[in-house]
């Protein structure tokens, strides 16, 4: 497994040295950029296709939340899969899986409470930021014209813009230039909570911790688990 690997880097790099060479301009020339696919660096299409499988199997670690892992143990699995002579249990391999990814999820929880718990503690000062008993703070950027205010069995009509604390940006009606209308009861409680106390018109940021938002859920691509969420809300209408 290993020299198979070998060989194949070796090979790519001797190729992008040889494409180097042939292609290195004179001082008064500016250089320019080498471009090449794997596969220009594949033998046959074996070894194209064992490529491709590995890098398939490395996407499917990855969206598992496996990346981090030892790959020297790691072809030592591959290889005693192989030729089907596990030293760990066939019963216990899957069970051994769970336990790491267990271990990862948690510690990524951790780590996103801490830093939404921190990130809290800090915007609860700020003047104009208002402090839920829930959890829940808000910030009112637009006072509404109306007095009406929706309830958990009202649908809605709003804007939103949705961010991570870090300002990445995960969600966006505003940017997509297309509001959306929804029953209040379908959506994460911190959302439950601001909307019921926003008038037709208003406008609010607000600043939603994780057991307000999905816990200990991932959410899409960008939301991970334990995650603080920020959201600027515009309440349009009331059906």
């Amino acid at each position: 497994m290993k020299k198979g690997l070998l060989i194949i880097c070796l090979t790519v790099s001797l190729f992008a040295n040889a494409q180097t060479k042939k292609t290195t301009p004179s001082v008064t020339k500016p250089k320019l950029a080498i471009t090449y696919t794997p596969a220009q660096a594949m033998k046959n299409t074996k070894d194209s296709a064992s490529y491709a499988l590995g890098y398939r199997i490395a996407q499917s670690m990855k969206g598992q939340g496996l990346q981090e892992i030892n790959m020297t143990i790691f072809e030592q699995g591959f290889n005693a899969g192989v030729q089907a002579k596990s030293v760990i249990p066939d019963s216990l391999l899957d069970v051994c899986i769970k336990n790491y990814q267990d271990k990862m999820m948690n510690e990524k929880i951790a780590a996103n409470r801490a830093a939404g718990k921190a990130f809290l503690e800090e915007n609860a000062k700020k003047p104009g930021v208002v402090k839920m008993t829930s959890g829940l703070q808000y910030l009112i950027l637009k006072e509404g014209t109306g007095t009406e205010k929706p309830t958990l069995k009202s649908n809605v009509r709003c804007h939103y813009h949705g961010t991570l604390i870090t300002g990445e940006v995960f969600d966006s009606s505003v940017q997509r230039g297309e509001p959306i209308s929804f029953p209040l009861s379908g959506v994460i409680k911190g959302w439950q909570d601001a909307v019921q106390l926003m008038t037709v018109g208003s406008k609010w940021r607000l600043f939603i911790p994780s057991e307000l938002a999905y816990g200990e859920r991932s959410a899409g691509a960008l939301i991970g688990p334990g995650s603080t969420l920020i959201f600027d809300v515009e309440l349009l209408g009331i059906n």
